[in-house]
């Protein structure tokens, strides 16, 4: 597969002169099988509302059948976006990274770092959100600030929000200055306490520093509990020791003043850094999750001492491969609300050019669910919870644009030729929805979902199930030039277990997330999946049948 020339993903210019032929083609194209076939569509809904009921009706497709170059299309409705409830970002600002905290009364707070594209010399306050379903959040704006230059933290990075035994509420934090605290470094470890959560009071002063034979500069992101079994408090941190690189290291306290360093618990020898460790358990499973390569990884223990081990795919979420700019899903930290796990984290916003596979540091709250396998590897899917605030069957229809396409009940079978494709278009992608289907791949296929069709945009670019190479993955192509470029935007996934992977879709505005067969997501931001366009099913090069289709709106 060729590697990508300059702008063949609009990175820095939008199109080449190629790529916007072959879209001015395909536009040309089906604008005019939608004239050509305007009144066959028309009698088609009429007969279709009489026979397969109101919209209320859950699991009915308007059946279409299309074979290459006969087609019918399904009409725009009207589009209109929505207020972020599931992945909300401040007005003006970003979600950086999360410090989650759940409270006695099964409240979700998550602190998060704010981030803006204007930051000065000071920078990274902490703001806060809060949840009781994932489904909506209360903005609480900033708690804590950062400081003077000639304070520890005229930067703050990402720490651990905490209760200890007498009820007092603690934040510790990182505070960053680049002056580099007279010699000490650049990164230390600051605290804060509460007594109400939203009024925090600061030490003046650093707990401490690095320790010698530690990186005074690559110090930070304290995360604080208590161990019942040891009767202290435990202090894991992101560190960079000399001769092992990253690694995760212990400190303990009995009264979270005076803290005894006891070394790494976990050292790969793989990473620069382990950016924001935690620390949690499944039944009688531990996890260490940790942060790098604008990813998040997780390892497993048997003991909250270790060994920890990181299994062969270690990576939960998506992973861009531009180079510092992959931010996808990052700084993912755990929480446990009302008996059900959670991966807190943020998707990076876009990078220089939309449906690139490029996403900055900084973005938007995502949280998923984890789940916990029987050779006790971890997977996602999407929270439990949303099934509250999807609640409203929308009627599905289906008309085949491209290749062979047959729809039958709730089923839409594909079948392409090599070097060609087959199209189903569903109508105009609600700005709020899920989508939930069983897919069936025949070896080496790929096949997924399309978003375009817009009378501003006709083109439909890709999300693909691609098992040619075993991953997710979408960066903007559209399905015709698939197999002319590498994927950029990424998750592995083992498509060889089974022939037929159980999807769902959330979608909220440009947030697009997939989840497959509670193992893996791909989070992405699909601006060709807005502002009135439409969704579809493809396969490339293959066949293809997308089962049991459901679509959800919001209640």
């Amino acid at each position: 597969m060729a590697k990508r020339p300059c702008g063949a993903t609009c990175i820095i210019c939008n199109c080449t002169k190629d790529r916007y032929a072959t879209r001015m083609k395909g536009a040309y194209t089906m604008r005019n099988r939608k004239y050509l076939f305007a009144v066959l569509l028309m009698m088609t809904l009429l007969l279709t509302a009489c026979g397969n009921g109101s919209a209320g009706t859950s699991g009915n497709l308007a059946q279409e059948t299309a074979e290459s170059s006969v087609s019918t299309v399904i009409p725009d409705e009207p589009y209109e976006a929505v207020p972020y409830s599931l992945y909300p970002a401040p007005a003006g600002g970003y979600v950086g990274d999360v410090m989650p905290f759940v409270t006695d009364e099964g409240t979700l707070e998550l602190y998060y770092l704010y981030d803006t594209d204007h930051n000065g010399q000071g920078y990274h306050p902490i703001y806060k959100y809060s949840t009781g379903d994932l489904c909506g959040y209360k903005d609480h704006g900033m708690v804590l600030n950062y400081g003077q230059m000639s304070d520890p933290d005229p930067a703050l990075g990402t720490g651990s929000v905490m209760q200890d035994n007498d009820g007092l509420y603690h934040l510790f934090y990182t505070g960053h200055n680049d002056t580099g605290n007279g010699g000490k470094g650049r990164e230390c470890v600051m605290h804060a306490s509460s007594t109400d959560r939203e009024n925090w009071v600061k030490d003046p002063e650093p707990l401490f520093f690095a320790p010698e034979g530690y990186s005074k500069d690559d110090f930070r992101d304290p995360e604080v509990f208590w161990v019942e079994e040891e009767q202290c408090y435990w202090l894991l941190m992101a560190a960079r020791e000399n001769t092992l690189g990253g690694v995760v290291v212990k400190y303990t306290s009995a009264d979270l003043k005076n803290w005894n360093l006891i070394g790494p618990i976990f050292a790969p020898m793989s990473q620069y850094m382990l950016e924001c460790p935690d620390l949690f358990c499944i039944g009688d499973t531990w996890y260490l999750t940790y942060s790098w390569d604008c990813v998040t990884y997780y390892a497993i223990g048997d003991s909250m001492n270790g060994p920890f081990a990181a299994p062969r795919d270690n990576i939960l979420d998506g992973k861009g491969l531009m180079e510092g700019n992959g931010f996808i899903f990052y700084a993912g930290k755990t929480a446990e609300l009302n008996g059900r796990h959670y991966l807190c984290g943020w998707l990076g916003r876009a990078g220089l050019s939309g449906d690139s596979g490029v996403y900055q540091w900084a973005g938007s709250v995502l949280n998923h669910q984890l789940v916990q396998h029987a050779d006790k590897t971890l997977g996602l899917k999407a929270p439990e919870t949303f099934a509250d605030y999807f609640t409203i069957d929308k009627l599905v229809h289906a008309a085949g644009l491209q290749g062979q396409v047959e729809v039958e009940n709730n089923t839409i079978f594909l079948s392409a030729e090599e070097d060609s494709y087959a199209l189903a278009d569903m109508g105009t992608r609600p700005a709020a929805m899920t989508l939930e289907c069983d897919v069936t791949l025949t070896e080496d296929a790929c096949a997924g979902f399309a978003f375009g069709g817009a009378g501003s945009d006709e083109a439909y670019t890709a999300l693909c199930l691609d098992a040619r190479e075993d991953l997710l993955h979408y960066e903007g192509y559209e399905i015709e030039e698939l197999r002319r470029y590498e994927p950029a935007a990424i998750t592995k996934f083992d498509f060889s277990k089974s022939e037929t992977h159980h999807v769902k879709l959330v979608c909220e505005n440009e947030i697009v997330i997939l989840y497959i067969d509670d193992a893996k997501a791909l989070s992405s931001r699909i601006t060709h999946s807005i502002d009135g366009a439409h969704i579809g099913v493809f396969a490339d090069g293959c066949s293809a049948t997308f089962s049991n289709i459901s679509i959800k709106i919001p209640g």
